[in-house]
């Protein structure tokens, strides 16, 4: 088990010290749950009337809020919280599965792959003809590559998970079980005779970036031709639809349950809420919201925030509920 002292802890963080405690800390916990082995965090004021019944023997706090201190616990102000606190649990994190050899016997990698120094290949994986693992890659049991795929350095892909032909993957991706890259896409089109649907092909691939991490059941189509495109970055949550040929810029956010239509193009710092909807062939500018539930239509310019289905600019849409609400009453 991790322990540290609070001094330690402290000096990791980079923060100040307020009072002492001589208990090591074992872990991390929520203000109300923690433990006297544990440290817990408070980043915003509402939270700062649960420390007096806390049972921590620390707390994690922003520098701006103004606590009170006893003589048994110790406080560490920082500047923020929440990423300090996202620092600590990185310096907590267990070490993960264990790999006894580097590729596991059960394993089916064809004989024209190449594999970085230091990368490990699970049981029961199949890596096809003419892919290129980098260094360090991790291939949890059951991965399926196909052919003509390239994944960067120190990057892991966790059970379950399958990435199709001529993928392109960064380095110091993760993607998490049983994500879906570079299946068709989702096209169709009535036959001349009016008595079925016709297949689009899709024969382009996935890029994507480096520093990308991907939710479990999430889906990534690849494009009809030339590339759907994840850029660098990018923090997909779990079970996301992303549709063909669209183009994630750098730094974006999906929450869960979202879905991109094909074609759509983000800027960079685009973040998309929970279950939010958009549109085929929009483009949602560089540094834009859309609330969660909230199905985008049309483009969205830069640095906007819209709600709503269809979904407005904010404040546009609030004052259409509100005046909803004033005629309902009537």
């Amino acid at each position: 088990m991790k322990s540290f002292s609070i001094q330690e802890i402290t000096t990791i963080l980079e923060g100040t010290l307020i009072g002492n405690t001589n208990q090591q800390i074992t872990g991390l916990g929520e203000i109300k749950e923690a433990t006297k082995e544990q440290l817990t965090f408070i980043g915003s004021s509402k939270y700062v009337k649960l420390w007096p019944e806390s049972k921590a023997a620390a707390a994690i706090v922003n520098e701006s809020l103004n606590i009170e201190q006893d003589d048994s616990r110790a406080l560490i102000k920082v500047k923020n919280a929440d990423l300090a606190m996202a620092k600590l649990l990185e310096v907590f994190s267990p070490e993960g599965p264990v790999f006894d050899t580097d590729i596991h016997p059960s394993a089916i990698v064809h004989e024209t792959v190449t594999i970085g120094e230091g990368t490990k290949i699970g049981a029961n994986c199949y890596v096809g003809k003419n892919v290129t693992l980098g260094k360090g890659v991790i291939l949890y049991p059951n991965v399926s590559v196909f052919d003509d795929t390239t994944i960067g350095d120190n990057t892991t892909v966790w059970s379950g998970t399958v990435i199709r032909e001529r993928t392109q993957i960064g380095s110091h991706c993760i993607f998490h079980n049983n994500v879906s890259i570079g299946a068709d896409g989702f096209g169709y089109r009535p036959s001349d005779d009016g008595r079925g649907l016709v297949k689009v092909p899709h024969i382009g691939n996935v890029v994507i970036g480096h520093y990308v991490e991907v939710g479990a059941n999430s889906c990534i189509d690849r494009a009809k031709f030339s590339s759907t495109i994840i850029g660098d970055g990018c923090k997909i949550d779990n079970l996301v639809q992303i549709g063909h040929n669209c183009i994630m810029g750098r730094f974006c956010i999906m929450a869960g349950s979202s879905g991109l239509a094909g074609s759509v193009t983000l800027g960079d710092g685009v973040i998309i809420g929970g279950s939010a909807s958009i549109k085929d062939h929009t483009t949602i500018h560089t540094g834009a919201i859309v609330a969660a539930g909230s199905g985008v239509m049309k483009d969205v310019p830069a640095g906007m925030t819209v709600l709503g289905y269809p979904a407005a600019e904010s404040k546009e849409k609030l004052k259409q509920w509100i005046a909803l609400r004033k005629l309902a009453r009537n």
